[in-house]
């Protein structure tokens, strides 16, 4: 009789994230299940200031680290000695955000004598549509779209995503949040102008779409924000016009829609320049906006492609898609020492691919 060979016991791994705003722990097993996801966001510390100031964040997350991955092992029902590995998003982000939270990982990994695992925030923004699913069709593209960042990847291998394009000065998200400035929205702004934008007619006002070369799959959306900023507000030396309900509404419902024409357009090019695609990987917490989710749908459903969208919790910062991507690097036999460093840049923002 042959022996029946014994399962291997599902490898547990804390995710810590720290790179922004958000302060978040989870538990993922296996990579794909997650047992627990905790975060603890700050929005009502940065409103009075109209963005992320990155002083507070940091002391913010000093003060919720422990209790929020406390409550993420807890609510995992496990013991801190049941975990196998610690991953910590250590790049992109604040800098003074991301120490604690590397600080805390590599304590931890310290005192439990576990492996430790650095990963990239935005590289695992694009894991986050994989979390309880089975795994995707590659090769695939990968899009990123937050408050940060605003890149397209190729996917051939999840650990190892090639940059293809990205922003060469604001990201889409920070582009929604300081046009909610302008329409006085208040902070968080990309969910404030999407629901204004619903109310709007998208065609009041026509608005520029960078163009940065015919096959380039850079984005650029300084210029819009500039064009609304002046639409809201009128050009230097002319009477400004009168920022009234409706022109909030249209100019919101405009924006948001030459917005979403920038990025189904680089989408376009690079399926376009990759044939050979299976599937488009999202992520960021701007791929929460229904009206962006519904063009990404449609694009992937006119070439027959899976569109793999996250649920709304794992689009915005969180640590189960740093735990899922933490595993993967584990798996391929990638660990990092206790000196690994928190970088406000990601290896791959230097330049296109």
């Amino acid at each position: 009789m042959t022996a029946t060979k014994a399962a291997r016991p599902a490898r547990l791994v804390l995710g810590i994230e720290t790179s922004c705003d958000e302060t978040a722990a989870a538990v993922v097993e296996d990579g794909v299940r997650v047992r627990s996801s905790v975060v603890a966001t700050q929005h009502e510390l940065h409103e009075e200031y109209g963005g992320v100031v990155p002083e507070i964040a940091s002391r913010a997350h000093l003060e919720r680290i422990l209790p929020v991955v406390r409550r993420a092992i807890a609510e995992a029902d496990l013991r801190l000695e049941d975990l196998d590995a610690v991953a910590v998003g250590h790049r992109p982000g604040l800098i003074g955000a991301l120490l604690v939270g590397t600080s805390a990982a590599k304590g931890l990994a310290l005192a439990l004598d576990i492996p430790l695992v650095g990963v990239d925030h935005v590289h695992a923004h694009l894991v986050a549509g994989m979390l309880e699913r089975e795994p995707p069709a590659l090769p695939a593209l990968g899009l990123v779209a937050s408050g940060g960042h605003s890149s397209i990847y190729l996917v051939e291998d999840p650990i190892h995503p090639r940059l293809l394009g990205r922003t060469i000065d604001d990201a889409i998200g920070e582009a929604f949040d300081k046009v909610a400035a302008m329409l006085d929205l208040g902070h968080p702004g990309g969910p404030a102008v999407e629901r204004l934008a619903a109310s709007g007619d998208a065609n009041a006002f026509t608005l520029p779409v960078a163009n940065l070369g015919r096959t380039s799959l850079d984005f650029s959306f300084s210029g819009l924000k500039t064009a609304v900023l002046y639409a809201a507000r009128g050009q230097p030396g002319r009477t400004p016009p009168v920022l009234d309900d409706r022109r909030r509404a249209d100019l919101a419902a405009s924006f948001q829609a030459a917005a979403i024409k920038a990025l189904r357009r680089n989408l376009r090019r690079a399926f376009e320049a990759h044939p050979g695609i299976r599937s488009l990987l999202v992520g960021g917490g701007v791929t929460a906006n229904t009206a962006i989710r519904t063009m990404l749908e449609t694009e992937c459903g006119a070439r027959e492609i899976e569109c793999r969208l996250p649920p709304l919790e794992w689009c915005v910062d969180n640590a189960a898609m740093i735990a899922a991507l933490g595993d993967r690097r584990l798996s391929a036999g990638e660990r990092d020492e206790l000196e690994l460093a928190p970088a406000a840049t990601t290896r791959s923002d230097a330049g296109s691919a």
